[in-house]
């Protein structure tokens, strides 16, 4: 399923660093909570994508069959363009809306992750070499 996130940015090595993965699953959940939507802790951290993705498609799905508005709201706080999710589900036809929605939040949550930790662990180098 990771072809539908494919761009520029490669987080392909920080997927299996149990740090990143646990701080992408609270994200996770806080992001789902803001919404009102229960999102448990993955028990196992090898199988801890499976286990989000499943939990994460069932209220994605939900959403898309009886609350489109609340949706759009929720995909606008993790900042995922409807631009973006139609393009995926154009891409993708092979896949389920609810499992193309879900691989985007996984990915655009990671991906914020990875840029934090990038800020917050390493210092920009100063150009003028002070």
């Amino acid at each position: 399923m990771n072809d539908i996130t494919k761009d520029s940015f490669d987080i392909e090595q920080f997927k299996a660093k149990e740090e990143v993965i646990r701080q992408t699953a609270n994200q996770i959940i806080k992001d789902f909570a803001m919404f009102g939507m229960d999102v448990e802790f993955p028990l196992d951290m090898e199988m801890a994508y499976e286990q989000l993705f499943y939990q994460l498609e069932m209220h994605i799905s939900g959403l898309l069959t009886g609350n489109v508005q609340k949706l759009m709201a929720l995909l606008y706080q993790i900042d995922i363009p409807e631009k973006e999710i139609l393009n995926a589900w154009e891409k993708h036809p092979e896949y389920t809306h609810s499992q193309v929605v879900t691989e985007l939040v996984i990915y655009r949550e990671l991906k914020k992750v990875i840029f934090r930790n990038y800020y917050k662990y390493y210092k920009l180098e100063d150009p003028a070499g002070e």
